[in-house]
C-alpha cells in the first residue's frame, strides 16, 4: 500500500494542505483558479474573473475532500474515457485524486460481492453521485442489470442521501442514441427517474473534461453547483452557441462555404454549413476551452459540428452531413435566420423546452411521413449533399 504521505490524501485534511504537501506552489494553485474563474466569468461577468480567482482560491483551500459514486449504466464509457485522457494539466487530476472516488466500476479493483458491498457502504453517507449512461425503464429494465436489479433501482438507492447529482453525458442526460427513434429499450435520463431534486446535466457525447472538472471545482469551493440554464446545464459552459464563437465565422457572414470536403473552400478554412455543421443551433463550450488542453476542436479541425450537446440530437440533426432543413444561404442572410434559430434555442433554454428551432421540427415531421422509423445509412449523411439551386429554393 502507498504511504499517504507519499501523496495520497490524508483525513481531515483540506485541498490547500494536501496540493503543498504535494508539491504544487501557491502560484500554481492561482493559476489553475484562474484559468478555470475565466470559464465562468466569460459567460456571467467578463471582466470580473481576476475577483472571481481570489474568491475561488480561498474558498477551495479550505475545502475538504468528498466522497463520490460515480455510476456507469447503459453507456459506452466513453465520457469516462474522455474525462480520464484529456491531457489535462497535473492540477486538474490532483482535483480527481482530491475526491474520494468510493465507487466506479471502470476503475475500481473489487467486483461482484465485493463491489456491491463498497457501494452501499458509500451511498449510506452523503455523498456526490455522477452518473453516466442512460436508464432503460422498458420490460422492467432488463435491458441494463448491475448486481442482479436494474439500473433504475440502482440509481433511486445512490441518489437517496446524494448531495448534489451530475449527470455527465448525453447518456445520462436524456438517452442520447439508446434514446433515439424507435428506442427499443425505453432509455430516459437520470432526470427523468430522480425528480425529487435537481440535476446538473453536463451535456456532449461526449463532454469536454474541463467541463466536467470545471464544475466539480465549482461544487468543492460554493458546495452547491453554479448557475444552470433551463436545461440543467452549467451556464458558463452551455450559454453560447458553438456558431457565436466559431474560428470560421467571418466566412459564415462573407457567404464563403466549402461545398465538399476536399474542395479548394475546404482548404482554404471556409464556413462547412453546407456540410452540415449544427453550430448555429448548438450550445456548447467546444469553440472557447476547446479539446485536449485548448488544442482543437471538430470545426477548427475541418469536420462540422454535429450539435452532440443539444437534446435528441440524433433524431433531430440527421443526416449529419447535409445542413439544417429551412436554412437559406444566400450570404449575410444565413445569418439573420441563424440568429433567429439561437433566438429560439435561448427562449426554449430559459424555458426549460426542448426545441431547436421551428424550421427543424417540422422537417423532423416531414422526414417522419417520407421516411420509416429505421434510418439505416442516410442518418449519417449517406446522400448527395444538396445542390447550389436547391439551397435557394428551401
Amino acid at each position: 500500500m502507498k504511504d499517504p504521505q507519499e501523496g495520497g490524501w490524508t483525513s481531515g485534511e483540506t485541498f490547500e494542505e494536501f496540493l503543498t504537501r504535494r508539491g504544487v506552489t501557491r502560484r500554481e494553485f492561482l493559476s489553475f483558479c484562474s484559468r478555470v474563474a475565466a470559464c465562468f466569468a466569460a459567460a456571467t461577468l467578463p471582466g470580473a474573473s481576476g475577483a472571481l480567482a481570489q474568491e475561488m482560491a480561498q474558498k477551495l483551500s479550505g475545502a475538504g475532500r468528498p466522497s463520490v459514486i460515480y455510476l456507469q449504466l447503459q453507456e459506452c464509457t466513453g465520457c469516462l474515457e474522455s474525462l480520464l485522457r484529456s491531457g489535462s494539466s497535473p492540477i486538474d487530476r490532483l482535483i480527481l485524486e482530491h475526491v474520494s472516488l468510493d465507487y466506479n466500476e471502470l476503475l475500481m479493483a473489487p467486483s461482484g460481492s465485493a463491489a456491491e458491498e463498497v457501494l452501499q457502504k458509500a451511498a449510506a453517507s452523503p455523498h456526490l453521485l455522477l452518473v453516466n449512461g442512460s436508464v432503460p425503464l422498458r420490460d422492467d429494465g432488463a435491458y441494463c442489470t448491475i448486481g442482479g436489479d436494474s439500473a433504475a433501482n440502482l440509481l433511486k438507492r445512490a441518489a437517496q442521501k446524494a448531495s448534489a447529482i451530475m449527470a455527465v453525458g448525453a447518456c445520462a442526460e436524456y438517452g442520447c442514441v439508446q434514446a433515439a427513434s424507435p428506442n427499443l429499450t425505453g432509455a430516459v435520463g437520470v432526470s427523468d427517474v430522480i425528480t425529487d431534486r435537481p440535476v446538473v446535466n453536463i451535456s456532449g457525447c461526449p463532454p469536454i473534461a474541463e467541463t466536467i472538472t470545471a464544475t466539480l471545482t465549482y461544487y468543492l469551493a460554493y458546495g452547491h453547483p453554479p448557475p444552470l440554464d433551463g436545461m440543467g446545464r452549467p451556464l458558463f459552459a452551455y450559454g453560447q452557441r458553438i456558431h457565436d464563437k466559431c474560428p470560421r465565422r467571418a466566412s459564415f457572414d462573407a457567404g464563403q462555404f466549402a461545398e465538399r470536403f476536399d474542395d479548394e473552400n475546404a482548404r482554404r478554412g471556409y464556413c462547412l454549413y453546407r456540410l452540415g455543421c449544427k453550430g448555429p443551433a448548438t450550445f456548447a463550450p467546444c469553440a472557447t476551452v476547446e479539446w485536449n488542453l485548448g488544442q482543437s476542436f471538430p470545426i477548427k479541425a475541418g469536420h462540422p459540428c454535429l450539435g452532440c450537446t443539444e437534446r435528441h440530437f440524433y433524431d433531430r440533426m440527421t443526416p449529419f452531413y447535409r445542413r439544417l432543413p429551412g436554412f437559406v444561404v444566400p450570404g449575410l442572410g444565413v445569418e439573420a435566420t441563424a440568429n433567429t434559430v439561437g433566438a429560439a434555442a435561448v427562449a426554449a433554454s430559459v424555458g426549460g423546452v426542448v426545441v431547436h428551432s421551428a424550421a427543424t421540427v417540422i422537417a423532423r415531421k416531414r422526414s417522419k411521413k417520407a421516411q420509416p422509423e429505421t434510418l439505416p445509412l442516410a442518418v449519417l449523411g449517406d446522400t448527395e449533399p444538396p445542390t447550389r439551386d436547391e439551397d435557394q429554393k428551401t
